[in-house]
């Protein structure tokens, strides 16, 4: 298990006014401690692991985050100069089909270890949305391997677009640009319509030979994680290369489509988009502004404002404030207050 850092920025301040935002997804868990007052800010103490919680028969293994979490948060705590935590914010993946043990277990731990009297548990969606948007009424698209939209206007709740996984949606996602990818290497593969050459010579570099790449791919556990890791292949091509130019396209529809059924009803509040799928930079960014604008003329669309951590963050210090106005929610937003004696 990774040790918090001893570099962490000391920078002591009164009791009870800091909080605690977790981050954990696929790539790893991250930690970071705030101001209540301006959780905004360069955070007091941030720690990262990029060893990933497990999910076992009862979904996301509580302990196993525990064992990680505590540890580091308490190393935090006192480089942070906190006395406890007014506000924690768990911000996980799976949180909604596989957040039960997380919502038995974590209440009482985070209390008993932190006195922390209030506690959020939120889909990693959520903490995009608050990341990218703070509490404005809007719409995020977080993407990555795979990719969800979610919107709301604070007063109607959630709503909720995509998500689905690889093989029933995430449509415009890491795997699925990367599927259509190898699809296209595959068609030239055959001398099928609709190949292309500069993705199949991708492949085979990426892969090895075309023909082995069944075997190679669908045994895989990871099988979404390996499809996205081409899509910035598919992105490398689509400068001189129509076929690879045009999945860019069709992923920037698709996510547009997202967007467009979580805005809220009314048009208020602007569009935002979150995650590492948009590091590919212009080559998505440029047809997807393009969609967004036809799909959505009229409507602000924006990159996002900060990362899922800050938004685990900023719904921590509101809860703590007492001034969190984005929809609880069952499932996607959980609130627990007064948890401690």
């Amino acid at each position: 298990m990774a040790e918090p850092p001893d570099s962490a920025e000391r920078r002591p301040a009164a009791p009870g006014r800091h909080v605690l935002g977790v981050d954990s997804g696929g790539s790893g868990l991250r930690i970071a401690v705030a101001s209540t007052a301006d959780p905004r800010a360069v955070p007091a103490a941030t720690y990262a692991s990029d060893e990933p919680v497990r999910t076992g028969p009862r979904g996301i293994d509580a302990q196993q985050l525990l064992s990680q979490l505590l540890p580091a948060a308490e190393r935090l705590r006192r480089d942070a100069g906190a006395d406890g935590f007014a506000a924690v914010c768990v911000g996980a993946a799976g949180m909604v089909t596989l957040g039960q043990d997380l919502r038995a277990t974590l209440p009482a731990a985070l209390a008993t270890a932190f006195g922390a009297r209030r506690l959020a548990l939120a889909a990693d969606a959520v903490t995009a949305y608050a990341g990218a948007l703070g509490q404005r009424p809007g719409a995020v698209i977080a993407a990555g391997t795979g990719l969800i939209a979610l919107g709301a206007d604070v007063t109607g709740g959630w709503r909720r677009a995509d998500g689905w996984g690889h093989l029933l949606g995430d449509c415009g996602s890491g795997a699925w640009i990367g599927r259509a990818g190898l699809e296209a290497a595959l068609r030239a593969h055959d001398g099928r319509t609709g190949g292309s050459r500069a993705l199949l010579e991708c492949a085979e570099a990426e892969f090895g030979p075309a023909g082995g790449l069944p075997g190679k791919l669908y045994p895989r556990p990871d099988r979404p994680a390996v499809l996205a890791s081409f899509a910035p292949r598919v992105a490398q091509c689509a400068d001189g290369d129509e076929v690879a130019a045009g999945i860019l396209r069709d992923a920037a529809r698709h996510i547009a489509d997202a967007a467009a059924a979580v805005c809220p009803a009314d048009g208020a509040g602007p569009v935002a988009w979150t995650g590492g799928l948009f590091r590919m930079g212009e080559p998505l960014l440029g047809p997807l502004r393009a969609a967004l604008a036809a799909r959505l003329p009229g409507v602000v669309c924006t990159e996002a404002a900060g990362s899922p951590l800050d938004g685990a963050l900023t719904l921590a210090a509101a809860l703590a404030r007492e001034e969190l106005t984005l929809p609880a929610d069952g499932e996607l937003l959980q609130i627990t207050r007064s948890v401690a004696g």
